[in-house]
């Protein structure tokens, strides 16, 4: 059996017992996390998370990109969250290439260059704190008084605040 047919089994046994078909599309928290698609991290895990409690957007590396902004403007605009939370992480795959070496990794593999950028991560504190900034100052974010910016240690499974990674 393959893993998706793995999958496709419990998710037949998981809406056996669904009783959550009456949540709100918006969080109950008012909360976006934007984190990493990284399979070591497991947001509701981590923050105390349950279904209805908050939007989690993923992507790799936890960038602050033109989608990720869509997204958490998305989730204001329509949906009423208030708060950001910014989670990237020790050992990220993305921080093990730099930007051009990832770039032509991929023209290697697939023939063609990327026409998009792939946002590889040189520093991953400075990556944080000008993802805040990047959230802070997009004037499709409405509620910028609450973006705050972490870095998971996956080594430890701790949660560290980065100073001078939160809006004022």
């Amino acid at each position: 059996m393959s893993e998706t047919e793995r999958m496709l089994s419990a998710a037949r046994e998981h809406s056996r017992g669904f009783d959550k078909g009456d949540l709100p599309p918006a969080p109950t928290t008012k909360v976006a996390v934007l984190t990493c698609m990284d399979a070591r991290i497991d947001p509701a895990a981590l923050l105390g998370l349950s279904e209805g409690d908050a939007h989690v957007i993923r992507n790799a590396g936890g960038v602050v990109s033109d989608d990720a902004i869509r997204s958490l403007a998305v989730s204001q605009v329509l949906l009423g969250t208030e708060e950001v939370v910014l989670i990237q992480h020790t050992g990220c795959g993305m921080l093990a290439y730099s930007e051009e070496e990832l770039t032509e990794r991929l023209e290697a593999e697939a023939g063609e260059r990327p026409e998009w950028p792939v946002h590889a991560i040189a520093d991953l504190e400075q990556s944080v704190r000008d993802g805040v900034a990047k959230i802070a100052s997009s004037p499709f974010i409405l509620h910028r008084g609450s973006v705050r910016g972490f870095a998971y240690e996956v080594e430890t499974g701790s949660l560290r605040e980065l100073s001078g990674a939160e809006s004022s």
